[in-house]
């Protein structure tokens, strides 16, 4: 399950999504857009998409990982270090429900101010 991911109106990303409960029920809801939230490294918004936190459920993650974080309803798209970091690491505010992953250079996220529109479409 390939998305495309735009950020603001420049920033384009490809990434693939897992098989997933939470995964499907975000993929069959495409395209989902939102107004972007910046937390250190990590970029959310909230959605319409309603799913439990899975057994894999974790908080903390990888560069590139898209999520999905119950609480909330929020899709995340992490890239590095947040608030709630020990060291290096990524970690989110809670256990998330893993989604996918972002291939290819995620250094133009760290460029990112403000509330940006974020727009997750299926890549066909």
């Amino acid at each position: 399950m390939k998305v495309k991911i735009t950020i603001g109106d420049k920033l384009t990303f490809i990434g693939s999504f897992n098989e997933t409960v939470t995964a499907q029920k975000i993929y069959e809801s495409l395209p989902i857009t939102g107004e972007g939230n910046i937390w250190g490294g990590e970029i959310y918004f909230v959605s319409q998409v309603t799913s439990s936190p899975e057994d894999n459920a974790r908080d903390v993650l990888q560069a590139g990982e898209i999520a999905y974080w119950p609480p909330l309803k929020a899709i995340c798209l992490f890239y590095g270090p947040t608030p709630a970091s020990q060291g290096g690491e990524i970690r989110a505010a809670g256990p998330v429900n893993i989604v996918g992953k972002i291939t290819g250079d995620l250094s133009p996220l760290k460029q990112v101010k403000g509330m940006p529109k974020v727009l997750i479409e299926k890549q066909l």
